[in-house]
């Protein structure tokens, strides 16, 4: 699986995040943002027996695009697209920790900061919000 695909167009149903990043010297910025993108979705470094039964291109996290940091050496951001299909319906705790739960500890970057998210209508509407008031 591919997880830097610049020519991916992003959908209205796409959660969007961008990471401010520093790869470790010699790690290419296109590296590090697929790295972020497959860890915190699909990617595993072990091999799964379970790989060859479902395809998981449908569900890969995607790093559309990277953008130099001004001023900064050596910072990126990098923007990565999240599938629906990827969270559990309503559970912030879920889509939090499948997009930051494990990939700050990823030993291809020296940082990494979440900067921004974009949270579409289609999943923001599948939390209750409060029972009463």
């Amino acid at each position: 699986l591919t997880y830097y695909t610049p020519e991916y167009p992003t959908k209205d149903t796409d959660i969007l995040a961008a990471f401010r990043m520093t790869p470790q010297p010699g790690v290419p910025a296109e590296e590090a943002g697929a790295a972020v993108a497959a860890e915190s979705s699909t990617g595993t470094w072990t091999t799964v027996w379970t790989d060859g039964l479902t395809s998981l291109d449908r569900y890969k996290g995607r790093c559309y695009d990277i953008e130099p940091v001004a001023g900064e050496e050596n910072q990126y951001i990098a923007y990565v697209a999240y599938p629906l299909d990827l969270f559990e319906e309503g559970s912030v705790t879920n889509m939090f920790t499948s997009i930051v739960g494990n990939v700050f500890g990823f030993k291809a970057l020296r940082a990494l900061r979440l900067e921004d998210l974009r949270i579409p209508p289609a999943y923001s509407k599948t939390f209750m919000g409060p029972p009463h008031g």
